[in-house]
């Protein structure tokens, strides 16, 4: 059964180790009411994870420390994180990120440079798939 929420009640992790991306997603949801928890490498962006326990996370592939795969796929390894929505986000090419992120377990994946309406689009589409909720 699906329930409409409170965005200031969703926590959204968005993890990008290039300052202007995370800036500007972070800004984008913010003015919008989401929770938001942020990390610039995929090792930050897993410690944030495994404490925050968000809703959804936005990860950039290519990061240092870890890559978005990498903890795409850990996350994926947890069944406490099971709920945890993922949307990756890379510049490596449309082809290459169809067909990766489906097999580290992502939910939805965009390609850069990307428009910050069909990312919020996509994250309240994996809301509405992994939690069965819209927002408000």
């Amino acid at each position: 059964m699906t329930s409409t929420v409170n965005r200031s009640e969703i926590t959204l992790l968005l993890a990008d180790d290039t300052f202007e991306i995370l800036s500007m997603v972070k800004k984008r949801f913010e003015s919008r009411g989401y929770n938001i928890v942020e990390a610039n490498n995929g090792e930050e962006a897993l410690e944030q994870a495994l404490t925050e326990h968000p809703h959804l996370m936005v990860l950039d592939v290519m990061m240092p420390k870890m890559n978005g795969w990498e903890v795409c796929k850990y996350i994926r390894s947890k069944e406490s994180l099971n709920d945890v929505g993922i949307i990756m986000l890379t510049a490596i090419g449309p082809t290459l990120n169809e067909l990766t992120s489906p097999l580290y377990g992502a939910d939805a994946h965009l390609d850069k440079p990307f428009d910050l309406d069909e990312l919020e689009a996509l994250v309240e589409k994996v809301l509405l798939d992994r939690h069965e909720i819209t927002v408000s």
